[in-house]
């Protein structure tokens, strides 16, 4: 795969660090490894977007953003009440590609959710991945709600004819409650994909080196590294 779309079910649910780790693990594995930002909002100019923080705990050797919004609201109406031009699957698909033509993977890490808008002709990261025929993998939170948000992010990748790789939780607690538990057995099925991974609460914390070091014990094979679902699942119990 040169190019894969990494989508959450909503924000704040650890679509960057996800990011991180399926790029320290390529980068590990010797492939030179971009993330792509199409729009980051609700930061100033100087401060440092989710393609920064992935290139610093990964290792990853490349990156560009888009655009930049400084309100934190969907990237369309960010763009909007900035009076800034909005960026479109288009010119994020052609970002992507020009990137593939220099390195390896291309991680493309979208704003929220599949469906949230990029432009007021109401274009989406799922537009996107589709002018890529790019796979998408999906970020979920653990817990309660999980499994209809996953669905329906699933069934919204079918009707478009776009390959789901998989479903990752993007932020595993130290203590998770029955509901975080009996998911790990039925995301698999809300999603129609498999589960490939679970990062730990507070891994963006750790220090670039160690983070780079367990990766891989957060992603399964087919993401370059270890984690196996069932075991896992069995471990947590339910």
């Amino acid at each position: 795969m040169a190019v894969i779309v990494v989508s959450g079910t909503g924000t704040e649910i650890g679509k960057t660090i996800v990011t991180a780790a399926v790029a320290a693990v390529a980068t590990a594995a010797g492939r030179s490894v971009a993330v792509l930002k199409p729009a980051q909002t609700g930061l100033r100019p100087d401060e440092r977007g989710d393609a920064d923080e992935v290139v610093r705990l990964s290792g990853a050797v490349g990156s560009a953003e888009l655009a930049r919004f400084p309100e934190p609201l969907a990237p369309g109406t960010a763009a909007r009440r900035a009076g800034m031009a909005p960026v479109g699957p288009a010119e994020v698909a052609a970002a992507a590609r020009k990137l593939a033509e220099e390195y390896d993977l291309v991680l493309v890490e979208g704003a929220g959710g599949l469906l949230v808008r990029f432009d007021e002709a109401g274009g989406t990261l799922a537009d996107a991945a589709r002018l890529l025929s790019a796979p998408v993998l999906v970020v979920t939170p653990a817990g309660l709600g999980t499994l209809n948000s996953t669905a329906l992010t699933a069934e919204a990748l079918r009707a478009r004819d776009i390959e789901q790789l998989g479903v990752v939780v993007g932020s595993w607690p130290a203590e998770p409650d029955l509901a975080a538990r009996c998911n790990l057995a039925d995301l698999p099925e809300s999603a129609g994909a498999p589960l490939l991974g679970a990062v730990p609460d507070g891994a963006g914390a750790l220090a670039p080196e160690e983070f780079r070091a367990r990766a891989g014990e957060w992603l399964a094979p087919l993401l370059g590294g270890t984690w196996d679902a069932d075991a896992f699942a069995r471990s947590a119990g339910c």
